[in-house]
C-alpha cells in the first residue's frame, strides 16, 4: 500500500495548520536535533524547521514518493526512508530534542509499547509532539466500510477496516505517559475544513489517506465503481451548499509529552 505525495498535498493549507497549531505548542524553547515522524511531503517538517531554526533536523517517512517530494521541497535538510514502529526501537538513532508525529501513529499499532520507547529517546525537557486522526467513527469512514461490505469487492476488503490503529481515551494516554514526563498537554480539536467541489471534494480529499486501505486491494473498474458508490452515499450526508462548498468535520488528539 503506497502514498501519493501529489495526492495527499491537494489539500496542504487544511493538512498543515493541525501541525502549525501542535508546533506552536511544544514548550521546549531550544533545540539541537529534532525529527519528524513520518514527514510526509515535508510540510511538516517545513514548520518544524522554521521554529526550530539551526537546529539538525531530520525527516523519516516509510513511503519513497514521500520521501522523494520532501527531498525536493527541502533539499538542505536530510530525509531517511524508514519504518516508525522499527525506528522506534532501534538504539542507534541517538536521543533527539523534539519529536514531532503528525497523522502518523494512527496507523502504527501498540501505543502501549510505542509511546514509552519514543519517550525514551528524548533529551531531559525534551517533548514528544503528536497529532492523530480521531473520525474512525465520523461519516466518511463509517460510510467507507459500509460501501466496502456491500459491494462485489467485499471479500477483498475483509481486512481494510483494520489498517488503522483505533485511539484510545485522552485518558488513556495521560496515565501512560505521566510515569515518564514531567509535562502533558493533550486536547482534542474538531477542524471544519470548507471543502470546494462538493462532496467528490471529500472523496479526493480522503483518497490521500483514509481510502488508501480501501482502494489498495481492488483493479481500477473495482476502484471507479466503490469510488462512485462511496460519493453517492457522501452526497446524503455533506450535501454541497450553493456556491458548491461542503464542510468536512475533521476531530484530532493533540499530544505533547515533555520529558
Amino acid at each position: 500500500m503506497t502514498w501519493s505525495a501529489s495526492q495527499y498535498v491537494q489539500f496542504e493549507d487544511e493538512r498543515t495548520r493541525p501541525v502549525r497549531d501542535l508546533v506552536g505548542a511544544i514548550p521546549t524553547a531550544t533545540a539541537t536535533r529534532v525529527v519528524d515522524i513520518g514527514c510526509g511531503p515535508g510540510n511538516s517538517t517545513e514548520v518544524l524547521a522554521a521554529r526550530y531554526a539551526g537546529a539538525e533536523v531530520t525527516g523519516l517517512d516509510s513511503d519513497a514518493d514521500m520521501i522523494a517530494a520532501a527531498r525536493k521541497r527541502l533539499p538542505d535538510l536530510r530525509f531517511d526512508t524508514a519504518d516508525v514502529s522499527k525506528w522506534s526501537q532501534a538504539t542507534d538513532a541517538g536521543t533527539w530534542d523534539v519529536m514531532l508525529a503528525n497523522a502518523v501513529f494512527q496507523w502504527v499499532p501498540d501505543h502501549a509499547r510505542l509511546f514509552p520507547s519514543l519517550i525514551q529517546k528524548l533529551t531531559p525537557g525534551g517533548s514528544l509532539a503528536v497529532q492523530m486522526p480521531d473520525n474512525l467513527n465520523e461519516p466518511p469512514h463509517l460510510l467507507m466500510r459500509e460501501t466496502a461490505l456491500n459491494g462485489p469487492w467485499s471479500a477483498k476488503l475483509t481486512a481494510a477496516a483494520d489498517a488503522r490503529t483505533a485511539l484510545a481515551s485522552e485518558r488513556w494516554y495521560y496515565e501512560l505517559l505521566k510515569p515518564h514526563c514531567s509535562r502533558i498537554d493533550i486536547w482534542r480539536t474538531i477542524y471544519q475544513h470548507p471543502l470546494k467541489g462538493g462532496p467528490a471534494a471529500v472523496v479526493e480529499w480522503f483518497k490521500g489517506s483514509g481510502l488508501r486501505p480501501f482502494l489498495a486491494p481492488l483493479d481500477e473498474a473495482e476502484k471507479a465503481a466503490y469510488l462512485q458508490q462511496y460519493e453517492a452515499a457522501l452526497a446524503k450526508v455533506f450535501p454541497a451548499m450553493a456556491d458548491g462548498t461542503v464542510l468536512l468535520p475533521f476531530p484530532r488528539v493533540f499530544i505533547v509529552a515533555t520529558r
